[in-house]
């Protein structure tokens, strides 16, 4: 799927067309590395806020020359966030309002109560929200969790402690993962409002991605067992095995911004260089046709996941491909464009720092590895 079909180029055209207003503002949240005061406006932004919500639920698609457009299928959502990343900025993507991360899991594992109850509240006005999975000790290794639910009278009573979770210190509402008892079939996920005094929250200050991270710690925060998703599943369909499968869409969005940024920077990098030097344009004329090629990559993971959402070689290929792209990509131009790049070049340096980000979304790349060589595995199993 290396060319869009028409419905979709509609929606890259779109895109592409809003996002530079992105870019400024990127810069003025780039300035303070823990993001928490800073917040722009940006209609692209507040438009993105109300889409990604399953269409039963949802109300106010995006119309663009009588095509509908939810974000709700891996294709859209890819498209979209490469654009974005493309034109606009990444971490900016990532500090948006919206449902990205913990819709999806909302939508795979809460029943309608728990589901409208959710994106209810998200559609009603502009709202962060967060996916809470990484700890301090183990990363996001699941067998090594240690956040708890543990029952009460009233439900059951959170404790732990998250790292690195997106929009943390901005969202009223989010999905967090956490034991119920031992092995696999123990982790559950619950959707949590952070209003409770027990629960505090705050920015994290880093190199790249500035003002997208924060943390998260529960003290005894109460949850309903109305909020504990996959109450109406069985115990393995609600376990790891069920809301893994919702990893596989958010991967290929990771890739998608990982080609976004690449695109950037070689972009910018062609713009800035001097016509006369042939043989670094070349090098850039390389770099371009591997982009393309984790593009398609990328573009044919996310229409496999739509046909199977419990396809995970292809996402995590795509992802792993995009993570190495996006610092390829940055620190090339950045070697093109001479050694001063970093400080004449500010916007190109952000992206460079930004790149390393990807590496760590949805998953490093050993772990993507790992999944791509199970699934080559059992092929070659069964082809014996």
């Amino acid at each position: 799927m290396t060319r869009l079909e028409h419905r979709l180029r509609v929606l890259q055209q779109y895109v592409r067309d809003e996002a530079p207003a992105l870019r400024a503002a990127a810069q003025e949240l780039d300035g303070h590395p823990d993001g928490s005061t800073l917040y722009p406006q940006v209609p692209l932004l507040d438009r993105l806020a109300t889409l990604q919500i399953p269409r039963r639920y949802a109300q106010d698609p995006l119309v663009i020359e009588g095509h509908e457009y939810f974000l709700t299928s891996a294709v859209e959502r890819v498209v979209f966030h490469e654009e974005a990343s493309a034109h606009g900025d990444a971490a900016l993507l990532l500090s948006a309002p919206g449902s990205l991360t913990a819709g999806m899991l909302v939508a795979a594992l809460g029943d309608d109560a728990q589901q409208r109850m959710f994106f209810d509240r998200v559609r009603a006005r502009p709202t962060w929200t967060f996916l809470a999975m990484t700890e301090p000790q183990g990363g996001s290794d699941a067998a090594n969790l240690r956040t708890t639910l543990t029952p009460c009278d009233d439900g059951f009573r959170l404790n732990g402690t998250k790292r690195f979770i997106g929009n943390a210190h901005r969202a009223p509402l989010g999905v967090v993962t956490a034991r119920t008892g031992p092995g696999p079939l123990g982790i559950r996920c619950a959707i949590v409002d952070t209003s409770h005094p027990t629960c505090s929250a705050g920015p994290l200050a880093t190199l790249g991605m500035r003002g997208a991270l924060g943390t998260l710690d529960f003290r005894d925060v109460p949850v309903p067992e109305a909020h504990l998703l996959g109450r109406h599943l069985s115990p393995t369909r609600r376990g790891m095995w069920g809301w893994l499968h919702a990893f596989n869409p958010l991967r290929c969005v990771a890739a998608a911004m990982g080609v976004g940024i690449a695109r950037a920077a070689h972009s910018y990098a062609r713009q800035h260089l001097p016509q006369r030097h042939d043989a670094l344009r070349r090098r850039l004329d390389t770099l371009g046709a591997r982009i393309r090629g984790v593009q398609s990559l990328t573009r044919h993971a996310a229409t496999a996941v739509d046909a199977d959402p419990a396809n995970a070689h292809l996402p995590a290929a795509a992802k792993t491909a995009a993570a190495g792209l996006a610092v390829e990509a940055t620190s090339t131009a950045l070697r093109l464009l001479g050694p001063a790049a970093r400080l004449e070049h500010p916007l190109l340096d952000k992206w460079a720092r930004d790149a390393f980000g990807i590496e760590c979304m949805e998953g490093t790349s050993h772990v993507q590895a790992m999944t791509v060589f199970s699934a080559l595995a059992r092929t070659d199993t069964a082809l014996r």
